[in-house]
């Protein structure tokens, strides 16, 4: 288990430091942040100046050294767009992104691990075939399309809910929350739901598939033969095995909400880390870009790695096949 753990970490720091390099190297191309900074009138003299300053005029490599050794004491730079620390900058939209993340995980989880399991028990109810056809909705439809219908129903012709911003928050320390408002629950209603339409449709199709699945094999019928009930059928025994691969998908869905509610963020001006990206792209602000970058490579690696010591510890045939391995 320990040379596992090992591994898996190892391996974690060489995606960091490709993704670093990647992120770094392509972002250099995105344009010449010094021309948004002073303008087209600046003589070259100013141009030059401002060049040295930022360290632009360096070597690549040894920008790319001076970005690594920085990023791991949490330092990014400064942006070139707004001239405050990068970690700043992300230090106060982190707690918009995570909230609007945290609750979006929630209900795919509780609404679609569900109605997986429902579905799959109930294929011929039309509560059933009323949710995979609402299924159907959520994975066709782009999330900017979803948020603006939802905005366009819920905001404007209904007027119950705010179409844009986080609504009043509350500081703890250095930590902001929309929780403790009654305007910061209300914002985060159609992002929130925007956000996690896909997610859910997506789990909810990948229970009720892996759960049918497990209720032909042999030993859900010898279950069956032994006279247990079927709750203890489908809930004890199927939907056990059914949750071992939903283990992995979920694990990448939950990394995948907070690197694509960039187009959330975008359509209700939710003040996050990726609305931050967005503009930071548009003024080719190459340190909040790579910051950002490395950010979500960092959650994914931890996300991917907690998955993996899960499903190890789920699954027994990964540990005896490792038995087996070593012996």
């Amino acid at each position: 288990m320990l040379a596992f753990i090992i591994r898996r970490i190892l391996q974690s720091f060489a995606v960091m430091a490709v993704v670093a390099f990647i992120a770094f190297a392509l972002f250099n191309f995105t344009g010449d942040p010094v021309t948004f900074m002073v303008g087209q009138d600046a003589t070259q003299e100013e141009r030059a100046r401002l060049r040295s300053d930022l360290g632009l005029d360096l070597p690549f490599y040894v920008q790319f050294g001076r970005f690594v050794g920085r990023a791991i004491q949490g330092d990014f730079g400064l942006s070139l767009r707004q001239g405050r620390k990068v970690s700043t900058l992300l230090k106060e939209r982190l707690p918009a992104t995570l909230e609007l993340a945290f609750v979006a995980a929630v209900l795919a989880l509780v609404l679609g691990v569900p109605a997986g399991v429902y579905t799959a028990l109930r294929r011929d109810s039309w509560l059933s075939q009323l949710l995979l056809a609402i299924s159907l909705i959520g994975v066709s439809l782009p999330t900017f399309l979803i948020g603006i219908l939802l905005i366009l129903v819920f905001a404007v012709v209904l007027g119950w809910l705010p179409s844009f911003g986080r609504g009043d928050t509350v500081a703890l320390g250095w930590w902001t929350t929309g929780f403790l408002t009654k305007s910061g629950l209300k914002a985060l209603i159609l992002p929130a739901i925007t956000l996690s339409l896909f997610q859910m449709t997506l789990i909810m199709r990948l229970v009720r598939a892996e759960m049918l699945e497990v209720l032909r094999t042999d030993y859900i019928k010898f279950a069956r033969a032994r006279g247990l009930t079927d709750r203890t059928v489908h809930f004890g025994h199927a939907l056990k095995n059914t949750l071992v691969p939903v283990i992995t998908i979920t694990g990448l869905q939950l990394g995948a909400i907070i690197a694509f509610a960039i187009i959330t963020e975008t359509v209700f001006q939710w003040p996050g880390m990726g609305l931050l990206f967005i503009q930071a792209v548009s003024f080719a602000d190459v340190p909040v870009m790579a910051a950002y970058l490395c950010f979500i490579a960092l959650v994914f690696v931890l996300i991917n790695l907690i998955v993996d010591l899960l499903y190890y510890a789920v699954d027994p045939r990964l540990r005896i096949e490792r038995l087996a391995a070593a012996q």
